[in-house]
């Protein structure tokens, strides 16, 4: 995704663009998630990348837009923070289901999109398609935002190293 390509898309923003701006949301940023992002720029590349599938494929874009965006709406660093009653993988949905209600209604697809959105890690598989969606695209951001700044940081010296070996 391009750098804030989703703000230039009207559609995407007239399903997400009031939640991207409440306080709740934007204190995201504040949270490191995946090494060289924070949970605000994960939660929208989620959000719009999982979007944009669903609308390619005719499913119900605004519910998988609206879980992408609200699926780690929890504040606390997953790294220290351990729970006594399950793991991060199952507590931090039904978490940030509790936190989505706070600002927003939720349907029935978007809940159930956010508290399975672990599955995998998790063993109830999402009941909708979109969740589906929402997942792997989670799984595929959470690798992509590790990756990319690691593969380019090292580029060169791969480079290197490659010219090296023939």
């Amino acid at each position: 995704m391009k750098k804030n390509e989703w703000q230039d898309d009207s559609e995407y923003m007239s399903y997400v663009g009031e939640l991207i701006e409440t306080p709740e949301v934007q204190r995201l940023a504040d949270f490191r998630q995946h090494y060289f992002s924070n949970r605000l720029e994960h939660s929208i590349a989620v959000s719009f990348d999982s979007y944009r599938i669903a609308k390619r494929m005719h499913l119900n874009a605004r519910a998988t837009a609206r879980a992408g965006l609200l699926h780690d709406l929890f504040y606390y660093d997953w790294r220290t923070t351990k729970f006594d009653n399950g793991t991060h993988a199952w507590i931090h949905p039904r978490i940030a289901v509790r936190n989505a209600k706070k600002i927003t209604n939720l349907s029935a697809m978007e809940r159930d999109i956010i508290i399975k959105h672990m599955w995998g890690a998790t063993v109830a598989p999402p009941r909708y398609l979109e969740g589906y969606i929402v997942t792997m695209v989670d799984k595929y951001e959470a690798t992509s935002e590790v990756s990319v700044p690691l593969f380019n940081r090292y580029e060169g010296l791969l480079k290197k190293h490659l010219k090296f070996v023939k």
